[in-house]
């Protein structure tokens, strides 16, 4: 469980003593079931906004909602700057090629850790090293090594963005973003401008604007350079866009293409890394596509999908990504049972970033439409993990 899981529970079992309430009182006092405050106040489920707020509002304090704010210790990104400070200081230059080395390798190993680290606490870590780059573009330096320190930021900058999106967090992410694409005009880096604009149509596609997202994906691809990531990433975000504007023919064709530009890639030596398009996931890409387009082929896919990331065992939340997928593509099927079994065991993980969460809530709606009795227990099931209040 996290850091922030763990402040939470010590809180509100801080407050459970002081006041002398069984975990039944708060349940009532909150509108949550009992096993669920239980399983919040012993670290066991990861709480959020929504979840702290309630408590917060119900039990009149601004205690738990501040532990859900505060940034975690990391320990690990002190380690590090302190390391690249050290070599900056020992080669007596400003900035030295040493440096920029080490700001580098930093920068990958915090774009592999974005499949598997929760936002809020790789977050500070981006931050930290970000605030680092900031105060060295004022130092003396070559042109040359000027150029690295803003290609480095500018990685920095767009991966702080995606973090901020994932969170919601709509004017941080925007400000990002912008930076972002500033820095790589400067020095004219085609690949980081192409990202700043595919991950803005991604952006775009979860708020709902589906033609901008289009658009967005299609830019994208104009100004990636050839045989790049991002020209395969932005192009399957255009078959997204097309499938969420139910155009299937396009999406068809788009879906093609991807095929193609993934088929003539090897597998990236990190596969994990954000920015290096792993061919892999053209499987995923397309059961994403084919759930938003209603297709039926979409639910073989996306089991195919699911069985291959749990052998893989390293991408939880792809994987509830694609079990959302496959809830989808069930409803469209006309199984709304076998989609909220899916969706419970998605929401369950606890692997949905707030980004994503429209996705729960389309499911959701879905099998409330249905009627089934499983859609109630749905409902209240998701409302106990979702970072906001869901659709009804």
């Amino acid at each position: 469980m996290t850091d922030m899981a763990d402040r939470f529970a010590a809180e509100l079992l801080r407050i459970k003593t002081e006041r002398g309430l069984s975990y039944r009182v708060l349940a009532e006092i909150t509108n949550f079931s009992a096993s669920y405050v239980e399983e919040l106040a012993k670290g066991k489920k990861p709480p959020n906004a929504a979840v702290a707020t309630r408590f917060d509002e119900m039990l009149e304090t601004g205690r738990l909602f501040a532990e859900i704010l505060r940034p975690p210790e990391d320990d690990d990104a002190d380690a590090e700057l302190e390391a690249i400070e050290l070599v900056r200081r020992v080669t007596a230059s400003d900035v030295s090629p040493e440096t920029l080395d080490r700001l580098e390798r930093v920068v990958d190993s915090m774009a592999r850790a974005y499949a598997t680290t929760p936002p809020e606490r790789l977050l500070p870590r981006v931050r930290r090293h970000l605030a680092y780059v900031d105060r060295l573009v004022d130092a003396r330096k070559t042109l040359e090594l000027g150029r690295r320190l803003l290609v480095i930021g500018g990685w920095l900058s767009l991966l702080r963005a995606t973090l901020h999106i994932d969170l919601r967090q709509v004017n941080a992410a925007t400000a990002h973003l912008e930076a972002a694409v500033e820095m790589a005009g400067q020095v004219g880096n085609e690949e980081i401008g192409a990202w700043c604009l595919e991950t803005r149509a991604w952006q775009v596609l979860t708020a709902g604007d589906y033609r901008q997202a289009l658009e967005l994906s299609q830019h994208a691809q104009v100004v990636a350079p050839a045989g790049s990531s991002v020209l395969v990433q932005a192009t399957a975000q255009e078959g997204r866009a097309w499938a969420r504007l139910g155009d299937r023919v396009k999406t068809g064709e788009v879906l093609g293409r991807v095929e193609r530009l993934a088929g003539n890639r090897a597998r990236p030596e990190h596969p994990e890394h954000h920015y290096q398009y792993d061919p892999a996931k053209a499987h995923s890409y397309a059961a994403t596509t084919l759930a938003w387009s209603g297709d039926p082929a979409a639910v073989s896919v996306a089991r195919d999908v699911i069985t291959e990331l749990k052998q893989e065992g390293a991408r939880p939340r792809r994987v509830a990504s694609a079990q959302l997928d496959l809830s989808l593509a069930l409803l469209a099927a006309e199984r709304p049972d076998e989609a909220a079994a899916e969706a419970r065991q998605a929401i369950k993980s606890g692997r949905i970033v707030p980004s994503n969460w429209w996705r729960a809530d389309e499911v959701l709606s879905g099998v409330l439409r249905s009627g089934i009795p499983e859609a109630e227990e749905l409902r209240q099931f998701a409302e106990e993990y979702a970072p906001r209040p869901l659709t009804r």
